[in-house]
């Protein structure tokens, strides 16, 4: 597998000052992976236009150990068009002649934290091929379970007091906010949520409720009067965990236990890391507000709508997540329980120990996940909602979460595309998944199997008080046991609002 890594890239891994925590991660993965290592002759001319003569030639010293392309592939009309469409300077013009050798075929993949990159491999058609160090890192450990040590703490919520200060992790804190660690200790008997892979340090979380008396005399324009939570503290190093999103989850979740009406934070974007966070904060709904003054610089303010009147955004249900449109169409659908609480953490039932469950595997961390199904009703739509049905028989099988469909893919072209498609969020091993895509009791014809569909969703909610089989065929929701839902099968609004009712005691 030939690995060609952009200039980006290269500058923080062969920098004198670690600038980036996930390059090492990263390099260590495709060294054990054994891929080889390439750099365009682009890069290299970029390197020596730095004006310091000797990082330069410190530079070309380190660069040797990588597989400098010899052959520059040639340019077509295609590229040329999406240059013109996309390419302001001449970074650009040069970013775009390094993409053109993945898009040639020259090399395999791609890896680059530059986004107008990531924007022409998708005019491109190479989006697949073309990876940032979080997408690499999620990829390489889904395909490769075997080189993962899984047995890591889990995110765990702890007193500040518990957590070394001293780690290098906190070194960019340090640098950004002057008093960091004095501010720190003041928190000792705080609350912190973090995260070790490894027995290193890969996320740290703290947030607070402020309420509507709080002082933002420092951030321009002024906020109005509301009851917010604050995210204080926020780091994720990349490790294909999926703990962003992880963390998301308990952010929106004492949103909610709080009943604040906004939630924010505030952010340089000088390093990659913190470029990669505010990306997946506006994905997941929040939007640049204005600005902090500080005395190391002005940090950008990032607000997420927390209103519970809002209006929906049922095409991009990210955005106004956790809150859900009452006017889409309600399923219910099984769920087998050997899947069940892998994709389903948060929904474990009494009778699972959490032992089992603890390795952060990205399937389990992450929000957006993925139902492969054989459902003869496949017409679900951006925003309809799906209540999952673990099974297990009049007592024991379970209505135990909900969620919100973010897109439906069907009439997938073949197997290797099911298997990508599925592979970042899927409970599924890539064995299991050839499996699905070819099952096949009654010998079939390959062209007469009925192929396997991808529904998209977000991990919404975990029922309280999760209503069994027998309650939903009282309750009219499953009239008759021995009909069950084998597939998609939709349920009324009324339906859906007496299982939710139900779970929180109405």
């Amino acid at each position: 597998m030939k690995v060609l890594l952009d200039t980006n890239i290269i500058i923080h891994r062969e920098a004198s000052k670690v600038l980036n925590q996930d390059i090492g991660i990263l390099f260590n993965w495709i060294d054990n992976l054994k891929y080889s290592k390439h750099i365009h002759p682009i890069t290299v001319t970029e390197l020596n236009r730095n004006k310091d003569q000797k990082t330069v030639e410190t530079m070309n010293i380190k660069i040797g150990s990588y597989n400098l392309i010899k052959n520059v592939a040639p340019t077509s009309d295609k590229l040329e068009e999406v240059s013109k469409q996309i390419d302001t300077t001449e970074n650009d013009k040069n970013d775009t002649l390094i993409l053109n050798e993945v898009f040639c075929d020259r090399v395999d993949i791609l890896i680059s934290e530059d986004k107008k990159i990531h924007t022409k491999a998708q005019l491109l058609g190479i989006a697949e091929r073309v990876y940032t160090i979080n997408e690499f890192l999620e990829k390489v450990t889904a395909e490769n379970p075997t080189l993962v040590d899984y047995k890591v703490l889990a995110v765990k919520k702890v007193d500040f007091a518990q957590v070394d200060l001293q780690n290098t992790f906190f070194d960019s804190f340090r640098e950004d906010y002057n008093g960091f660690d004095k501010w720190f200790n003041k928190k000792a008997d705080e609350t912190a949520y973090v995260c070790y892979s490894n027995n290193e340090l890969s996320a740290f979380l703290y947030i607070k409720v402020e309420e509507e008396i709080e002082n933002y005399s420092d951030i321009e324009p002024n906020f109005p009067k509301k009851k917010r939570l604050k995210i204080g503290t926020l780091k994720v190093t990349s490790n294909g965990f999926k703990i962003g999103e992880r963390f998301l989850k308990i952010i929106f979740d004492n949103a909610l236990q709080y009943q604040v009406a906004e939630i924010y934070v505030t952010i340089f974007d000088k390093r990659p890391e913190q470029q990669r966070l505010i990306a997946l904060l506006e994905e997941w709904g929040f939007y640049q507000f204005g600005i902090k003054n500080t005395p190391t610089g002005q940090e950008k303010v990032f607000v997420k709508n927390f209103e519970r009147n809002q209006p929906i955004d049922i095409e991009h249900p990210k955005k106004t997540f956790p809150f859900i449109s009452m006017d889409k169409k309600f399923f219910i659908v099984p769920i087998y329980p050997e899947y069940h609480t892998e994709l389903f953490p948060d929904s474990i039932l009494r009778t699972e120990s959490p032992k089992n469950f603890v390795e952060n595997e990205p399937h389990r961390n992450a929000l957006s996940k993925v139902y492969v199904s054989r459902s003869i009703d496949r017409n679900l739509t951006s925003g309809d909602i799906i209540v999952f049905y673990r099974t297990g028989g009049i007592y024991e099988g379970v209505a135990t979460t909900y969620g919100i469909v973010e897109s439906v893919i069907d009439n997938i072209a073949d197997e290797n595309t099911f298997i990508q498609l599925c592979r970042k969020r899927s409970v599924f091993t890539d064995e299991q998944l050839k499996e699905q895509w070819n099952y096949n009791p009654y010998n079939k014809p390959p062209h007469k199997i009925s192929r396997p569909f991808i529904v998209n969703f977000i991990y919404a909610y975990s029922f309280r008080k999760r209503p069994n089989l027998k309650w939903l065929n009282e309750n009219g929701i499953i009239p008759d046991i021995k009909d069950m839902p084998r597939g998609f099968r939709e349920i009324s609004k009324d339906n859906f609002l007496k299982i939710a009712n139900h779970s929180v005691g109405k």
